[in-house]
């Protein structure tokens, strides 16, 4: 009888040891925007789950690259405490995503970091490791060329429609008047800014190949590829296309290559969790009428319908056709006829009950109604929720009877993270899944677009030193001004339980840019 005591004892300690192991993930994100750190870290602790990640001063910023040497380090002293490893290519290699676009390195040190992967599975074979990296984007313009050479802000318009031409050109959609602006184009772009970028193209393209192989040999379980700001044709369109054949053989299950970046990390810490949790997710999806899933959203080189269920094979889930069985259902707000305008265009985005959101809010009253658990797409506009519908859910009381929502950037990013999110809602209670939803509404909607446009305008007018990518001496006024319009914006429109208010309540803008805001709160 002692013996069979001790057994039972020893099984406990056992299990209660491996469950507590599995709570812990090392995470080494793309950048510190909070949308790859904080928001993730922040999804994750809803459900008890503690992401070990490098030092902040380690991670890229807007003013530093990243410190490769210094995550690499971190890296390998810590991640004996995780069972499960979600690493960024573009952090481990370059020192984050704006690093990727804009280094010097040669190839040498590209393909040895790159080996490092390997060498850190070797030295922590038993962890299931999750890797996730971008091909690098091609802006149609070159309005923001802090975040790409500086030969870029005079030739990008051009550099991306001669990409845009060869694309076409190789899938053999050209015409002979596309031929010929071609020929235009090569001469009048400079041959040495073209041989920058398309050698530095080459390098990232070369790694990225190195890692399907690193996939196929087992070294990680899973690759995802996201596309960062893209086009139906460029190239980065081009570069997807090969390294989709390369990996065509392995499935979508082990490498996808998809439209994104900012989202990646949400998906393969979601994906983590679902199998720490040997989880399944069923999901569902609803689409607007009228263009529905066909529809092809800016910055993206898919329609909406392919990268939604890209992001569902990547959180280790699978699509559904019945709403009544899943786990999560996704509504994906699009518009009747398949275009999107930009958030901040408030002729367009304002609170007019559109015919089109009609039929929309009848899908999601109806999920609502019949107690589905509904997750909210937002990708009627980009960089911002759509203003029409938000003003719709609060005049109806669906603020919080949904599960999860996403409208802050690309319909990508929006769509992607919400799916990492939403699907890992079915094991949050009220109050979790209440401060997830206040976070999106803070950022997507009130700040991303509404409030955000105010800060912009308010700049322009201040004459100490500073501009939107870099407000220099106007942070603190622009801080100022952001706190008390969002704190009076969320009063007025932000109807939550009645059990709970927001306290604590305060914005910063991390990256010293109008870009993105840091949205902190408690739900007292």
């Amino acid at each position: 009888m002692r013996r069979i005591f001790i057994l039972l004892v020893t099984l406990m300690i056992f299990t209660s040891t491996a469950f507590a192991q599995g709570k812990k993930i090392i995470y080494v994100p793309i950048d510190s925007r909070p949308c790859n750190y904080k928001q993730v870290t922040q999804v994750a602790e809803q459900l008890d789950y503690e992401l070990l990640t490098p030092p902040v001063e380690a991670l890229g910023t807007r003013t530093n690259m990243g410190d490769v040497e210094a995550m690499w380090r971190w890296l390998d002293e810590n991640a004996s405490q995780a069972d499960i490893a979600v690493l960024s290519t573009d952090a481990l290699i370059y020192g984050s995503l704006v690093a990727s676009r804009t280094h010097d390195l040669d190839k040498p040190t590209i393909m040895s970091r790159a080996e490092r992967f390997k060498t850190f599975r070797e030295k922590f074979p038993y962890l299931t490791t999750y890797v996730f990296g971008t091909i690098m984007r091609t802006p149609r313009t070159g309005n923001n060329s802090s975040a790409e050479p500086e030969y870029y802000r005079q030739y990008g318009a051009k550099i991306f429609q001669l990409t845009a031409l060869i694309d076409k050109r190789e899938m053999n959609l050209s015409t002979h008047g596309d031929q010929r602006k071609l020929t235009r184009l090569e001469a009048e772009i400079p041959q040495e800014y073209l041989d920058d970028w398309f050698t530095r193209r080459a390098k990232n393209s070369d790694v990225n190949e190195l890692f399907v192989e690193y996939t196929r040999a087992g070294i990680f379980q899973y690759f995802l590829l996201g596309c960062d700001d893209s086009a139906e044709f460029s190239q980065t369109h081009r570069e997807s296309r090969r390294l989709t054949e390369l990996s065509s053989d392995l499935g979508k299950t082990v490498v996808q290559v998809t439209s994104g970046a900012d989202e990646l990390g949400m998906l393969m810490v979601a994906r983590a969790i679902n199998y720490d949790k040997n989880f399944t997710p069923f999901v569902s999806v609803a689409y607007n009428a009228g263009t529905g899933a066909k529809t092809f959203p800016p910055y993206c080189n898919e329609p909406i319908g392919v990268s939604v269920d890209a992001a569902i094979v990547a959180v280790g889930g699978l699509r559904i056709p019945a709403h009544e069985r899943a786990d999560l259902v996704v509504a994906v707000n699009t518009r009747e006829n398949g275009k999107t305008f930009e958030a901040s265009n408030l002729k367009r985005n304002n609170l007019k009950r559109r015919d089109d959101l009609k039929t929309f809010m009848s899908i999601v009253d109806e999920c609502i109604a019949k107690n589905f658990p509904v997750a909210i797409a937002d990708v009627a506009f980009a960089n911002g929720a759509d203003n029409a519908l938000m003003n719709q859910l609060k005049v109806d009381g669906l603020q919080y009877k949904i599960r999860a929502y996403g409208g802050w950037n690309t319909a990508t990013n929006s769509s992607g993270f919400l799916i990492g999110a939403g699907v890992l809602t079915k094991f949050m209670d009220d109050k979790s899944v209440a401060e997830l939803l206040t976070t999106r509404y803070l950022d997507d909607w009130i700040y991303q677009a509404n409030v955000r446009d105010e800060v912009m305008t308010a700049s322009y007018g201040m004459s100490v030193s500073g501009d939107l990518w870099n407000l220099d001496e106007k942070l603190p006024a622009c801080e100022q001004l952001l706190n008390e319009r969002m704190k009076s914006f969320a009063a007025e429109n932000l109807l939550l339980p009645s059990r709970w208010r927001l306290e604590d309540f305060r914005v910063t803008l991390p990256w010293q840019r109008t870009f993105e805001c840091y949205p902190q709160f408690k739900l007292g």
